[in-house]
């Protein structure tokens, strides 16, 4: 039986995969596209469901720049650093809440409405005949996007590796009832198995996304089951918001130099390890990273993953960078809070922490001087602090 061939196909249906095929028929208007999914939308997806600007932008250049517009802005940020330290402001570009449930199921049909074609399958296998890729025995494509998330199982197809633990996040999500003027995103750093935090991001119409998130190995340390510390170190955290419908995801955090893909498979989002490991965000990474891939996809078939590799570098290469020597800093408490404390009091150090966490941002050696600076202060003075009692 000749399989159907097609200009690329994706796998995965999320923001990454949507994005990979609006990004192929922008490219390329007259590209035959599939995308597939193993499963029909609306469908519930354990994320965040945060949405910053940045992503904003990103979903303007895929071609649906009003995509989210119903759905209120929230102005303001709070976090609370593991020791402590607090800073409340509002934040430069307002960021949205969309549940994944509507923002998925958008996406798919604002590509369905480009000329993209839309099918419920679940890939199990995958051949490379040289000029195209089968999957499945029946569909063959001059070029893929892989885009199937943290678990990916193109990834696996290719013979790229799993995430290493050290670079894997656990985190639980559910919904909280809120007051529906609520508007402030809220991160409460824990000192207990740091890297950890509980989030509340209200989403305007009386419920507030909240969870709780830490690295795998901690979270392994504790010797306790992994439902029992992430329920209830979130109940911990968020006495005030009980959840309901808790759903546990794994976040395979950013190296810094993400593997971009094999021959004419191209990896994107989660697939590709592409979440801020300072943040967990998601959503913005699997824009870009997708609209890249289906642009190289269509553009450079015969060859891609080095047109592909270019984009994330010219798009994320610092930004990737800065948050792989930042999160190696971050493993010590006391290096948040002094970041935290310094944008406490330096509104352009509060604005420099969102972009970096939420989107593309790089850290200005002066303001990494600061931060150091108090950094190294605050251990300083810890150490001279008398003993008492």
């Amino acid at each position: 039986m000749r399989a159907d061939m097609w200009d690329v196909v994706v796998v995965g249906g999320g923001p990454a995969g949507s994005a990979a095929a609006l990004g192929a028929r922008r490219a390329r208007p007259g590209a035959r596209v599939l995308l597939l999914d193993r499963e029909d939308f609306p469908r519930d997806k354990a994320c965040g469901d945060g949405i910053a600007a940045h992503g904003a932008e990103e979903l303007a250049l895929l071609g649906v720049p009003g995509l989210i517009d119903d759905y209120r802005p929230a102005g303001r940020l709070e976090v609370i650093s593991p020791g402590g330290a607090r800073v409340l402001a509002s934040v430069a570009r307002p960021n949205r809440v969309v549940p994944r449930m509507v923002f998925d199921a958008r996406l798919v049909a604002a590509a369905r409405e480009q000329g993209v074609e839309v099918r419920r399958h679940r890939v199990r296998a995958l051949a490379d005949r040289g000029d195209h890729v089968v999957l499945d025995g029946v569909l063959a494509a001059r070029a893929v996007v892989a885009a199937d998330g943290a678990n990916s199982a193109m990834r696996r197809l290719i013979g790229a590796p799993p995430s290493p633990d050290r670079h894997t996040a656990l985190a639980v999500r559910g919904y909280a009832d809120v007051p529906a003027d609520d508007d402030v995103q809220f991160i409460a750093m824990q000192r207990e198995g740091w890297p950890a935090y509980a989030w509340s991001f209200p989403i305007g119409d009386g419920r507030a996304n909240v969870g709780y998130g830490m690295l795998l190995p901690r979270l392994r340390a504790t010797g306790r089951p992994g439902r029992e510390v992430l329920h209830g170190r979130l109940a911990e955290l968020l006495p005030h918001l009980p959840a309901r419908d808790l759903r546990a995801h794994h976040l395979p955090l950013s190296p810094g130099r993400p593997r971009p893909g094999a021959g004419r498979v191209l990896l994107a989002g989660d697939a590709a390890g592409l979440i801020n490991p300072l943040t967990g965000e998601g959503i913005y990474y699997a824009l870009v990273s997708g609209r890249l891939a289906g642009e190289a996809a269509v553009l450079a078939a015969a060859d891609p993953v080095p047109a592909y590799r270019r984009g994330l570098r010219r798009s994320l290469g610092r930004h990737l960078r800065t948050t792989d020597v930042l999160a190696r800093a971050a493993q010590s408490p006391g290096f948040i809070d002094a970041a935290v404390a310094t944008a406490a009091r330096r509104p352009e150090v509060f604005d420099l922490l969102v972009d970096v966490g939420l989107g593309a941002g790089t850290v200005p050696a002066p303001l990494a001087a600061a931060v150091a600076a108090r950094w190294l202060r605050d251990t300083a003075g810890r150490r001279r602090a008398p003993v008492t009692g």
